[in-house]
């Protein structure tokens, strides 16, 4: 029985060595990728590289990474502001924020046909898009004066947007598959849609205010942060037009069967 014992034992061994080659084992057990994975992942993707199988594998967890960072955002983003509601100082606003975006760029993709484009992926890309929000939550208030302030936190809100949508458009082409044209189409019509909408409900205030979350004195017209966002506000107002015409012809090529590139791993 024993050298029986022995045998086994040693077909054991090389097992187990694989298991410690490829992160412990307990990831590939079925207990999901690590903290270190996770953000190791998370910063690839924030740097347009592609990520590990493990995005594929366990969406959820990293879904769950995205939010948290979404809460922790969207606590810092109100924590010092003196009209906020409750549930803006918990960080619940920006938590909605990710389900609702997710679903008006899913809304815009699926009638692309795409590849990987399903509304889990999405909500799962917009979640990992919030750490940068974190830009947020510096208390620029605190060590500048009130017009620096102002303009430090639009400054803050463009750049974030710009990386945001850049990694929007990495997602179209690489994961759902979309064609050069296609994707600058599905990468810029969400935007002038977001911001059209919101210029219609009161363009001097709601673009400023609810895109940049700053509240305070009337602004002035020669504000030099104020005419950058009313110019892109109308540049997307101008915009949306010829945006949706082409959205509707790609739309009507897919219907037709048109094709797509075929999506790179990684999310």
């Amino acid at each position: 029985m024993l050298p029986a014992a022995r045998r086994r034992a040693r077909r054991a061994r090389p097992a187990e060595s694989s298991l410690r080659a490829h992160g412990g084992g307990a990831e590939d057990a079925g207990m999901g990728p690590g903290l270190g994975t996770l953000l190791a992942d998370e910063f690839r993707f924030l740097t347009f590289r592609s990520t590990s199988a493990a995005v594929r594998e366990h969406r959820g967890a990293y879904l769950a990474l995205g939010l948290v960072f979404a809460w922790l955002a969207g606590i810092g983003r109100y924590w010092d502001h003196p009209r906020a509601g409750w549930w803006q100082y918990a960080g619940l606003g920006s938590v909605v924020y990710v389900f609702v975006l997710a679903g008006i760029l899913w809304g815009v993709l699926a009638p692309l046909r795409p590849r990987s484009g399903s509304y889990g992926n999405v909500l799962t890309f917009v979640a990992m898009t919030s750490p940068p929000a974190v830009l947020y939550a510096i208390p620029v208030e605190r060590f500048l004066d009130p017009d620096a302030a102002r303009s430090a936190n639009v400054w803050f809100l463009l750049a974030v947007a710009a990386w945001r949508v850049a990694l929007w458009a990495v997602f179209l082409r690489r994961i759902a598959g979309l064609s050069a044209l296609t994707t600058v189409v599905a990468t810029l019509l969400p935007l002038a849609l977001v911001v059209t909408a919101l210029a219609i409900l009161n363009l001097e205030h709601a673009v400023f205010e609810l895109m940049g979350g700053i509240g305070g004195r009337e602004k002035s017209p020669r504000d030099e942060t104020y005419e950058v966002v009313v110019l892109l506000s109308w540049i997307a107002m101008l915009s949306l037009l010829p945006l949706l015409l082409t959205y509707a012809v790609a739309v009507a090529v897919k219907g037709r069967g048109g094709g797509s590139a075929p999506p790179r791993d990684g999310t």
